[in-house]
């Protein structure tokens, strides 16, 4: 028996002249909402949970740190700035 093997074109990224999309803190605010509302729905198998839950964790994580930079940041940019008599 001989397979056909159809060519693919091959894909390099995004076509020329177009930006890559870019992926928000707030895109990774729903996307932590999404997973936790799936586990809750029951969308995970058992075995699937700990590889969900390990992701879960750093994804949550990460925007932790990012809102406290964040804050620090804003309270260290409120103390430079001269208070206006």
């Amino acid at each position: 028996m001989t397979e056909a093997v159809a060519e693919q074109p091959e894909v390099t990224g995004t076509p020329e002249g177009m930006a890559p999309e870019s992926i928000s803190l707030n895109d990774l605010q729903v996307l932590a909402n999404i997973v936790d509302l799936a586990s809750q729905r029951g969308a995970f198998r058992g075995n699937e949970l700990s590889q969900v839950g390990t992701v879960f964790d750093k994804l949550t994580g990460f925007l932790q740190q990012v809102a406290a930079a964040q804050a620090a940041e804003s309270e260290s940019a409120d103390e430079e700035a001269p208070e206006e008599a």
